[in-house]
């Protein structure tokens, strides 16, 4: 795993259980979905980092403003800056049970995985290589997800020109791939996309590294 991914990866991890710890308890979701949401947070994590840098080298050009002698009063507040923000996600904790037993696990009637994806995180890519993006999305719900519902760009750098993808009908337990065509930037580093299934039902992104040869 790449270092800068590490890195976020275990900030994510120690920030989503500190704000777990302080929540009422709820019903346990299987190891699968918590290793997703997991995923989730460190992906939008690595996105908005990558969108505030890029914001951060943009060239801005610089005003100058002469004031009057004769102004008294004081001028308009500065805009504040929009900055991308991340909510963490926070995972459930188990809620005990009368009679012994363990803790109940309760499936939302709208969810899904973007599992499998490919390529896998920090895949090494040389600047400007033509790569394809594969995203499995899996009902994991209780409900049928209706035709027509999109998969959408939300955040980070933008490594294909697509940026919206219809999906067909899926019952609980169908899946379908959505493949995009992608290109590595120009530029040396660590690069992650995130799109969003439409009601925010999953998060499917992909993190890669560019370095020259």
């Amino acid at each position: 795993m790449h270092p800068s991914i590490r890195k976020i990866l275990f900030s994510a991890i120690a920030l989503i259980f500190l704000l777990s710890a302080c929540l009422p308890t709820q019903p346990t979701q299987s190891s699968q979905d918590i290793e997703n949401q997991v995923a989730t947070a460190v992906a939008l994590t690595i996105a908005a980092q990558n969108t505030q840098t890029q914001a951060a080298q943009s060239p801005v050009p610089q005003e100058t403003n002469t004031t009057l002698p004769t102004q008294t009063e004081p001028g308009p507040p500065s805009p504040t800056p929009i900055i991308p923000t991340v909510t963490p996600v926070v995972l459930p904790t188990t809620a005990p049970s009368g009679g012994g037993g363990g803790g109940s696990t309760t499936k939302p009637q709208y969810a899904c995985n973007p599992f499998p994806r490919k390529p896998a995180d920090g895949t090494i890519f040389k600047p400007n290589d033509d790569f394809d993006i594969k995203w499995t999305i899996v009902n994991t719900g209780t409900k049928t997800m209706q035709a027509g519902l999109d998969v959408k760009y939300n955040i980070g750098t933008k490594l294909t020109s697509t940026t919206i993808v219809e999906l067909p009908e899926l019952k609980p337990g169908d899946s379908y791939v959505v493949v995009l065509d992608a290109k590595a930037p120009a530029k040396e580093g660590t690069y992650t996309m995130a799109f969003m299934v439409e009601g925010g039902l999953c998060y499917p992104y992909t993190t890669i590294v560019v370095e020259h040869p």
